[in-house]
């Protein structure tokens, strides 16, 4: 048979077939498939995004924009509200007949407003069964490294695992190092808590969740584990192959022990509820009055997530479905995998492998046997297509196909036998040749302006330096404005910014309010982008000083600005919907940016910038260390640097000499030598005020394990 001409061609497309899906397995592994096969994985996900029957049964209660503003409206409630303003939502949701409800918020740090108000919400939550409060896992960030003594954990218990029988890679997956834990006025009255750290894919897009993590030898359930087991205590919780069994129902595990999420739909799939109108309705339910939420139905038997969704709290994620989530959506997501049971699972290597096989010998043979230019593009057609056909079919059945690879085979396969039917036929060389281009050949996509094919949903990884600006107290500022004055003074403000930014060649990423993002390095490339996001700072800074006695004479009070810096990887590109997107970023580059905007508060600076982009400029800019910063939401500490103009160099070198020899006292715990060196410049330099403070409050309650960390954890 081998040597009939049908037998050749047999062997031939067998030979080409295997080559192909040899080439394509070996990139596969060698994981230079993964970009693409993120991007298929989005596609996937949101072609397949349909709510479930667990949808209807999980509810958000969002601090959103409204939300703040009814705060500051109302009752003069500026940021962070008292605590106890969160015990009428806890308040509410019990008394609505939730079957739980997770705090997707940290409270590590006492209250400003002083212990009785971290009792308060405790008081709040004490008495609830269902309330799942939140503590942070991690392997660098975090001040304990043991469970609390005086704290009782939720008792996980997990049948057929032994984290003590653990070793090497398969422990380091599953371990924590360290926690961030509540208050004890919270953590003693909180019925369980979880944990509300997650992992994104190395593009830092969040795809996966970790359902339990091991800290101090115990195992400490996600805020969505949590929830599901608050309503059920005694659900089930074991081990198995390849995964996990929940309340009866079967989880699927990768080998990094995360589970594959299964998004219902874009941001907003889930029922919100501002928390303004929560906690009006808990008060005025108090009062006799009439709630304003009308529907009494709309929290009983349901599980419930509360978070913060507003911009300037920044805790926004990069998804596969529609962009961008909130941290509380990505929760409830787990949450309703959790309850429906249908988390995807990997299809096993193996398997992949079988399949890629497969359909690279489905493509090649009949190829090799087409006669005419029209049915060669036939099996084009219908091959091209094939493996993504298959994946969503997969997909529809709880599983998931890797599509790159196969296509990545098929393809190879197409081209191979297309290219041995020319070489031993020599026939249709024009058609062959066009159909490769129709079908195979990628289109280079250039600039934005200069190629409109630019304009399509999907992005690059790329490095960019990211400024990130906020008004200090513009709300309280807004509030004494009519809004033609409001309307012209942020014109004005933001238009002599925005000029400066433009002039260093910044992309301009969106207004918030009166706060500014942009970034640098896309869609042209710029080999010193840092240099340019601090000049921009530096001239931003010393053009509103210019502005500032005739923003004073319109207004009656100074305008501040502060600047956070960073330079890092993020995905820049066009997001949005098909009918309306924009050029923006995402990413844990830009949410660092975030917070160093709001660690100003903290040092009373007022441009800081990240080690990254420090070491980017390197002299280029006048610069001092301010601290080592723990932020929410990273796993390390980052060093923190303040930019000023140079010729403030002289003026301030030996404020500048003292302060560094006092932050060396303070990385060594020296605290008292600290507030020696920190105390005669405390009146003349807001962040060495800022540390006399911290190192009096620390050397008062000595902290163990000193590693020198400033930590922040509002986010």
């Amino acid at each position: 048979m081998a040597s009939s001409p049908a037998g050749k061609k047999i062997v031939e497309g067998a030979l080409v077939a295997l080559a192909s899906a040899a080439v394509a397995l070996l990139l596969w592994v060698s994981g230079a498939l993964d970009r693409w096969e993120y991007r298929t994985w989005d596609w996937r996900a949101s072609v397949m995004a349909r709510p479930a029957p667990s949808t209807g049964k999980v509810r958000l209660v969002l601090l959103d924009q409204n939300s703040l503003d009814w705060g500051q409206r109302e009752n003069g409630l500026s940021w962070p509200w008292p605590r106890e303003v969160y015990g009428a939502i806890v308040g509410y949701l019990q008394r609505s007949g939730a079957k739980s409800v997770a705090f997707d918020v940290l409270f590590t740090e006492p209250s400003k407003y002083g212990v009785g108000d971290d009792r308060a919400l405790g008081s709040a939550v004490g008495g609830y069964k269902g309330f799942v409060g939140a503590l942070f896992l991690a392997d660098r960030t975090g001040s304990a490294t043991a469970w609390p003594p005086d704290l009782h954990p939720f008792p996980l218990a997990i049948d057929g695992f032994d984290p003590s029988g653990l070793r090497g890679a398969a422990l380091d997956r599953v371990t924590a190092h360290r926690a961030s834990f509540p208050v004890p006025e919270i953590a003693s009255q909180a019925a369980i808590l979880a944990d509300v750290q997650h992992d994104p894919d190395p593009d830092g897009v969040y795809r996966r969740v970790r359902l339990f993590r091991i800290f101090d030898g115990r195992a400490v359930p996600s805020l969505a584990l949590a929830s599901l087991l608050a309503a059920s205590p005694g659900a089930r919780v074991a081990m198995r192959p390849g995964g996990m069994t929940i309340a009866g129902k079967t989880i699927p595990l990768d080998r990094n022990g995360y589970a594959v999420l299964r998004f219902r739909g874009p941001s907003g799939t889930y029922r919100a509820f501002s928390a303004a109108a929560v906690i009006q309705s808990e008060l005025r339910l108090q009062a006799g009055e009439e709630p304003v939420i009308k529907d009494p139905e709309a929290f009983r038997d349901c599980h419930v997530i509360f978070g913060f969704s507003a911009p300037g709290l920044y805790d926004l994620r990069p998804a596969p479905v529609g962009g961008t989530f909130s941290g509380p959506e990505i929760q409830a997501t787990a949450l309703d995998n959790l309850l429906e049971g249908d988390f995807p699972a990997e299809v096993p290597g193996p398997v992949t492998a079988a399949l890629t096989v497969l359909l690279a010998l489905l493509a090649a043979i009949p190829v090799l046997f087409s006669r005419s230019a029209g049915k060669s593009i036939l099996f084009f057609a219908v091959f091209l297509p094939l493996p993504a056909g298959l994946s969503l079919a997969a997909y529809a059945q709880g599983y998931w196909v890797p599509l790159v690879v196969a296509e990545v085979a098929v393809s190879l396969s197409l081209l191979g036998a297309l290219t041995v039917n020319y070489a031993t036929e020599g026939r249709q060389k024009r058609f062959i040749k066009n159909a490769f281009r129709q079908y195979l050949s990628p289109k280079v996509i250039e600039q934005l302006i200069a190629h409109p094919e630019r304009l399509k949903l999907g992005g690059e990884r790329r490095t960019l330096s990211i400024f990130f600006s906020d008004l200090q107290g513009f709300t309280s500022i807004a509030e004494g404005l009519d809004p033609e004055a409001l309307t012209a003074l942020l014109n004005d403000y933001l238009s002599a910014m925005t000029d400066i930014i433009h002039d260093e060649g910044g992309t301009l990423d969106k207004y918030v309010g009166d706060a500014i993002i942009a970034f640098w390095n896309a869609p042209l490339e710029q080999p010193d982008h840092a240099e340019r996001a601090a000049r921009s700072a530096i001239r931003c800074q010393a053009r509103l000083a210019e502005l500032r006695p005739a923003f004073r004479e319109k207004i009656g009070k100074d305008l501040a600005m502060r600047i956070g810096l960073n330079t890092g990887a993020a995905i820049v590109g066009n997001m949005g919907s098909h009918s309306r997107f924009d050029y923006t970023v995402l990413g844990d580059a830009v949410n660092l940016a975030s917070r160093l905007e709001g660690i100003n508060k903290q040092f009373g600076t007022w441009i800081l910038a990240s080690e990254a982009l420090r070491n980017a400029v390197g002299d280029a800019f006048a610069a001092r260390e301010i601290s080592r910063v723990a932020v929410v939401g990273r796993r390390e500490a980052v060093r923190v640097f303040e930019l000023f103009p140079r010729e403030e160099t002289v003026a301030r070198a030996d404020a500048h000499r003292a302060f560094a020899a006092g932050l060396e006292e303070f990385y060594a715990g020296r605290f008292s030598g600290a507030i020696g060196k920190f105390q005669p410049i405390a009146e003349i330099d807001p962040a060495a005020a800022a540390y006399v403070r911290k190192c009096r409050a620390l050397s008062e309650h000595p902290p163990e394990g000193w590693q020198g960390v400033w930590t922040a954890t509002e986010k």
